[in-house]
């Protein structure tokens, strides 16, 4: 007997529980895992636990609070990452006339509230069919070294994969302080850092975008008031709504502050801050691309913003 026929006639993982593990081994989080494989938690628990009966080990530690992966677990994840790539090597590509540009969009910004980039974008039809629409910028630019995506708009480049990654500077997005409204801050037109010091500050964690998050710690460890921080919650309509209640403050993007509520408001931060504390947003392409629609994408995002500053 051969192997592929012994292989036909055995229980084997699917190609759906090695999507659903690996999303789950990339969030820690299965209503994040969730929403990226655009399902719903349930059936996702029942994916998992099934691999976990066929592999007949646990591959995760759930708690109220986190999730962990077991070593059985932690051991599977590059190989299950090998078998879904292999995978994807059987399928047929289109040729790169008629090959649809993979675009991926960070979830810290709002680009329909940036002007300089909405127009060009919508040219591009990226829209409602987006193919992953809740990554931070750290996991779109994964996706890029891995060919799952062929151009991303994230906020500040990433040094991991630096080498293998090319970058145009497209604009800057200023961030504002959310606060209190009853605050005695928020009477100021400009706030400083240092007048919500007695505040905690609704923060990430640092996987999420390194690159902006030493940048902001930078910054932080210069002043003269220490910033207590607190874990921001997963949806950020929770967290201002602690903010309304006097719980803390957040950083946000000027094209996330929508959001509106008895109790909360947002305040442009004084200069000194302003100037360190932003975020700078880029355009990413794999090195060595040579598809002309890939570069056709990128020579429109980059055109569109051509007329501002670069960053220092």
């Amino acid at each position: 007997m051969t192997p592929a026929t012994h292989l036909i006639g055995t229980m084997l993982p699917s190609v759906k529980q090695l999507q659903c593990f690996l999303a789950v081994a990339h969030e820690l989080n299965f209503r994040r895992a969730a929403e990226r494989l655009s399902m719903t938690q349930p059936p996702l628990t029942r994916q998992i636990k099934s691999l976990e009966a066929l592999l007949n080990q646990p591959l995760f530690l759930r708690s109220t609070h986190e999730v962990s992966l077991t070593e059985a677990g932690r051991s599977l994840v590059p190989r299950a990452e090998e078998i879904l790539l292999s995978l994807a090597g059987l399928k047929v590509e289109p040729s790169p006339a008629d090959a649809r540009v993979r675009i991926g969009l960070t979830r810290t910004l709002n680009f329909d509230r940036i002007a300089s980039l909405k127009q060009s974008l919508a040219h591009l039809k990226v829209g409602e069919d987006i193919e992953t629409p809740n990554l931070t910028s750290a996991q779109l630019l994964q996706c890029l070294t891995k060919n799952t995506l062929d151009l991303v708009i994230s906020g500040e480049q990433g040094a991991a994969q630096a080498e293998n990654i090319d970058y145009c500077w497209l604009c800057r997005e200023p961030l504002l302080l959310a606060l209190p409204a009853a605050h005695p801050a928020s009477a100021e037109e400009n706030v400083s850092l240092e007048s919500v010091s007695d505040l905690p500050l609704f923060w990430f964690a640092r996987s999420a975008n390194p690159a902006f998050y030493d940048k902001c710690e930078k910054h932080f460890s210069r002043l003269e008031t220490a910033i207590k921080r607190v874990k921001e919650p997963d949806d950020s309509l929770v967290m201002l709504t602690h903010i309304a209640r006097g719980k803390g403050f957040a950083l946000m993007p000027q094209s996330k502050c929508i959001f509106t509520q008895d109790g909360l408001c947002y305040r442009p931060l004084r200069s000194a801050d302003a100037q360190q504390l932003h975020i700078d947003v880029y355009v990413a392409i794999r090195r060595g691309e040579t598809r002309q629609p890939v570069l056709a994408a990128r020579k429109r995002v980059c055109d569109a913003t051509a007329s501002g500053s670069q960053p220092a």
